[in-house]
């Protein structure tokens, strides 16, 4: 598989990101393949010819590596590696991996508008890779300030931006959307103009995951009855293990938050709430007895991703199989619809 140098440095980012390899590694081969793209072809060709590709910012000696063999015609040695060892993690069973063959598309996706790793368009351009026909950009909402949620005048131009690159990239298509911090009264954290104005609202709780049941239902059941909300996030917020943060700490496993699961998974019925399956490792959320109840009690779902960068965009096998070892209905999947459909779900 020969590609451009740039192209080379984002499969291999995208490769590691998809075994989790370590935030600061990712980036610079996403760093590297931002400062390739900005040079010419004949400064680029000077750069190799003269062996000074590490005398410019963000590029180092494993990256330049890379760059000059990719340049040559040649599959970089590290990328032949990780291919290797990453390009099949795990074979998917037969019954999941045409369970996984049936998504059109993933409802629930950030980009580096709040804490995700990459533009946009990296981000569509991975899901386009992967054969989805659909992304939903939901980036966080304000709330979550340590995530840089979006205030109401940054998610306005978010929008004409999605528009903006729906035109360059159709059929492919961005839906606008929203991960929308659910407030301890249930309120979702964005104005009715704006959330009416999107295609996908996830709703999730990111704060008090630790409030007693009662507090926790009372809240989680005024937001599914909200018309604005289309998914409810990772509902339980639990972390099953550690995860690399930017600054370099790592979290601590979280347990889950308790709320009446029976009364919330009703009222997304009643309501036409998607329960998300969320495909992130170290969330595998709902867990399978509160997957199987809702299950048990007709919701519909969504396998979302949960992805802040392109390689994350490949994890929706893991929630393929959970879906499938929990009996969900392939046609109670959303985003086993098209666009438009999932679109007209939502009422817009």
């Amino acid at each position: 598989m020969r590609l451009p140098p740039a192209a080379a440095l984002r499969r291999i980012a995208f490769l590691l990101e998809r075994a989790r390899e370590p935030t600061h590694r990712v980036q610079a081969f996403r760093t590297a393949a931002a400062v390739v793209d900005r040079l010419g072809e004949g400064e680029l060709e000077r750069r190799i010819r003269t062996r000074t590709l590490t005398d410019l910012r963000g590029i180092g000696p494993k990256t330049a590596a890379a760059i000059v063999q990719a340049h040559a015609g040649e599959v970089p040695e590290y990328l032949v590696r990780l291919e290797d060892a990453y390009a099949e993690l795990v074979p998917l069973a037969d019954d999941v991996a045409e369970f996984r063959a049936a998504l059109r598309g993933d409802l629930h996706s950030h980009s580096d508008w709040s804490d995700g790793g990459s533009p946009i368009r990296e981000m569509a351009e991975a899901a386009m890779a992967l054969g989805h026909e659909y992304l939903a950009l939901t980036d966080h909402s304000p709330r979550l300030t340590v995530a840089n949620g979006l205030s109401a005048e940054r998610l306005e131009r978010q929008l004409d931006v999605v528009a903006e690159l729906n035109e360059e990239l159709a059929p492919f298509r961005i839906l606008t959307g929203i991960e929308c911090d659910i407030n301890l009264d249930g309120s979702l954290d964005q104005t009715d103009e704006l959330l009416g104005r999107v295609d996908v609202v996830v709703a999730s709780v990111h704060s008090d995951l630790r409030a007693d049941s009662a507090t926790m239902t009372a809240r989680m059941l005024t937001a599914v009855a909200n018309p604005h909300a289309d998914v409810l996030g990772h509902c339980t917020g639990r972390l099953l293990i550690p995860r690399e943060q930017r600054e370099g700490r790592r979290q601590r496993p979280r347990p889950e938050s308790t709320f009446d699961a029976e009364a919330v998974f009703s009222a997304c019925v009643e309501h036409g709430t998607a329960v998300e399956i969320n495909s992130r490792p170290e969330r595998l959320d709902p867990p399978r007895r509160l997957l199987s109840l809702a299950v048990e009690l007709g919701c519909e779902f969504a396998v979302d991703t949960d992805a802040h960068a392109p390689g994350q965009l490949d994890w929706q096998g893991n929630g393929c199989e959970r879906a499938v070892e929990c009996g969900v209905p392939v046609d109670r999947v959303v985003n086993t619809r098209s666009a438009d459909a999932v679109i007209a779900r939502a009422g817009g």
